[in-house]
């Protein structure tokens, strides 16, 4: 595939990612390749934002015009109570993953559920059968619940290592209008928990570059798995992580990150420049880059 090169002008409108780190992020790779098809006067930058300069950058962004963002590990939550809006559906998850300016300021929504479902319902499969399980609590675990949610998982199970921040997710999805069906677990009791399960979902960082040995599941856990159970890892970086090696040679079904990322980058693109963006240049891009 050949993508025409971007033409930076003066009269260039800024796109980016924010994140701590982004260096990593592929979102660059696919935005830039989307924008120069469509042939529109905007770039699409990454932005390392360390948390504690937070606040600090968005204030600069509405300073300098940025048109809008998608936003990464660490601040899908610490950012909502600095947006003037904030989407239904993103109340509802908790976390906040694309933001755009508005003449109210900046609002913001959550595209990253539409995007890991994408792919588990294009199996077309019956999951209501099909117990999900969750390592980890963070911004990104909130939008896998939604999803195995609509998707009719009957139950959810979260699995993290601080008891504390468990309870309070328990807790916060009482109050939301989703209502799933959620139940965490302290990371000791995954042993018991994974035979029962039908989809296990990796949100935590573990394994991303450049701690690419890295794994949140062993191969011995991944034995205590039905063979039709499907493990999906997030991460994109790299492509396939250990967990995922690791659970193709255990003959399991799995998905990584990367049409999550260009699902619900195509709807963040959407909303920035009210044109339907080009899924399949997106798509290509990432491929590409990740042979």
């Amino acid at each position: 595939m050949v993508i025409k090169p971007l033409t930076i002008k003066g009269t260039t409108r800024l796109l980016g990612v924010i994140g701590d780190p982004v260096k990593h992020s592929m979102s660059p790779i696919m935005h830039n390749a989307a924008i120069a098809t469509l042939g529109i006067d905007y770039v699409y930058l990454p932005f390392p934002i360390a948390p504690e300069q937070l606040k600090t950058a968005i204030d600069g962004f509405a300073a300098i015009g940025l048109q809008g963002f998608n936003i990464t590990i660490p601040h899908k939550q610490a950012i909502m109570p600095l947006l003037r809006e904030v989407s239904a559906v993103a109340q509802a998850i908790g976390a906040v993953n694309t933001v755009w300016w508005s003449e109210r300021g900046w609002c913001g929504t959550n595209t990253d559920a539409a995007g890991f479902v994408a792919p588990l319902q294009a199996l077309g499969q019956d999951w209501t059968n099909s117990p999900a399980l969750i390592l980890g609590n963070g911004g990104a675990a909130r939008a896998v619940v939604a999803a195995c949610h609509q998707l009719g998982c009957p139950e959810i199970l979260v699995v993290g290592r601080n008891i504390d921040k468990l309870d309070a997710f328990a807790q916060s999805w009482q109050m939301s209008s989703l209502q799933p069906s959620v139940s965490v677990h302290p990371w000791h009791a995954l042993d018991q928990l994974l035979p029962g399960v039908g989809l296990v979902v990796n949100t935590t960082p573990i394994g991303m570059a450049p701690n690419i040995e890295a794994t949140p599941l062993q191969a011995s856990q991944l034995d205590l798995l039905a063979q039709q159970t499907i493990v999906y890892d997030l991460i994109y970086t790299p492509r396939p992580t250990q967990l995922l090696c690791l659970a193709q040679a255990a003959g399991l079904v799995t998905f990584d990150g990367l049409e999550m990322l260009v699902q619900q980058g195509a709807a963040a693109l959407e909303i920035w420049i009210q044109q339907t963006p080009p899924v399949d240049v997106m798509r290509q891009a990432l491929l590409a880059h990740a042979s």
